[in-house]
């Protein structure tokens, strides 16, 4: 299974960015699919989980700014990103979750100036 995350980049603050994370097959067959975040020095944390039926959940820091989405068809999850803070600059990568194991994404560079 392969992961392939994408739309990182360089945003000023208050803007917005969508990343797209695309698999390699269905993502139906994923129990949950998940967007991850490392900052610098810092260790990865969850963003935000989208349950197979579409149940999605943030983190505190993010909820109301940033929306996880997919489409079956595309076999994407996408992250829309709005009223960036500097603070959410960060290597963001997606996930996908079944049967015990978890499978990553690459990684997509998002940094925000101030």
């Amino acid at each position: 299974v392969q992961l392939q995350a994408s739309g990182g980049g360089l945003v000023q603050a208050g803007g917005s960015l969508r990343l797209s994370c695309t698999a390699s097959r269905s993502i139906f067959s994923f129990n949950l699919m998940g967007w991850y975040r490392q900052a610098p020095g810092k260790q990865r944390e969850l963003v935000g989980l989208i349950s197979n039926v579409g149940s999605v959940t943030y983190v505190d820091s993010v909820k109301g700014r940033f929306t996880i989405s997919r489409d079956n068809a595309k076999n994407t999850v996408y992250l829309q990103m709005n009223s960036l803070k500097p603070e959410d600059t960060a290597v963001y990568y997606c996930s996908g979750y079944v049967s015990g194991t978890y499978y990553w994404g690459q990684g997509t560079q998002v940094t925000v100036s101030s």
